[in-house]
């Protein structure tokens, strides 16, 4: 029994430490024209079924996140028709896009 608290607090004390390993930082963009995501502004993509996804196309890679609220729910603003995308979602690229 005192082995198997000592087990399960050993692991609990691991599971704590891999918290603060929260990886690189998702918000700067460190390719060939590195620059912060922030620069640039977003569109939305609506999926078929309906709900937001926050898209960024700076003419090199392509950003994308599903747009939810504070609860973690997706957002179906029906800001357009399905698999459309609205908004300026390659403003701010100085590359331009090759397709």
């Amino acid at each position: 029994m005192k082995a198997t608290k000592i087990l399960l607090l050993g692991l609990a004390a691991a599971g704590l430490a891999a918290c603060d390993d929260v990886g690189p930082d998702k918000s700067y963009d460190r390719g060939i024209n590195a620059h912060p995501l922030s620069s640039m502004q977003a569109g939305v993509w609506i999926d078929p079924e309906g709900c937001d996804h926050w898209i960024i196309d700076d003419g090199v890679e392509g950003y994308m996140t599903e747009r939810v609220d504070d609860y973690g729910k997706p957002i179906c603003s029906g800001a357009g028709p399905a698999n459309t995308v609205v908004g300026p979602f390659k403003a701010g690229s100085a590359v331009p896009d090759p397709l």
